[in-house]
Parts: structure tokens; sequence; C-alpha cells
């Protein structure tokens, strides 16, 4: 089985976090992506499965145009500050340690 290519879209502390956390995994490749960011055509070429980035940063623009393009596709907002992690899949968690966001990924990509 192909492993799932998640996409973190961005430099920030909590992204490099959850990538060190998902890269332990064999199901996951995972890519770090920093500005300047590709386009939504550049950045569907890659094929992510899971895109993950720090709600507070500028939105990724491209990301949320390719969900039009991709629906199954998963955004994945982590905020490190209110410890809230959204998921365009319509659900909020609170209180989210690093390694339940890497199960709820892992159970949402599975």
């Amino acid at each position: 089985m192909e492993p799932r290519r998640v996409i973190l879209f961005g430099k920030s502390v909590i992204l490099g976090t959850v990538g060190a956390s998902l890269r332990q995994r064999p199901e996951f490749e995972v890519i770090a992506l920093a500005p300047p960011f590709p386009s939504a055509q550049e950045l569907e070429q890659l094929a992510p499965e899971i895109i993950l980035f720090d709600l507070q940063a500028p939105p990724p623009e491209p990301a949320f145009a390719l969900l039009e393009h991709c629906p199954g596709l998963l955004l994945v907002g982590v905020s490190p500050d209110r410890n809230e992690v959204t998921m365009w899949s319509g659900q909020t968690f609170s209180q989210l340690s690093t390694q339940e966001l890497v199960r709820a990924i892992a159970t949402r990509a599975g």
C-alpha cells in the first residue's frame, strides 16, 4: 500500500512537531512546503491526501482552492495558542495532543 501524502503548509513549530510525529509512521509520506507556496495547480500535482497548516498564519489559499477539485482532500488547521485543531470535514477538536492529532489524521485518512 502506498503511503498517504501529507503536505505541511508552512514552517511553524507546531507543524514541525506534527510532521516529526507523522514521519515516524510508515503509512505517511510527509512533504514540508515553505513560502513561496505553489499555486493550486502545482499543489495538485503533488497529489496530497492531507494538508496541514497553522491557523495563525495567513490562510493557504492554494489548499482551499484545491478542495474544489479534490473532494477527498482533508485540510487540517492547527492552532497552538488555543490547542485546537479544525478539520475541514466539519469536526473541531479541543485540547488535542500531537499524538491524538496523528491518530485523528490516521483514522480519517484510513
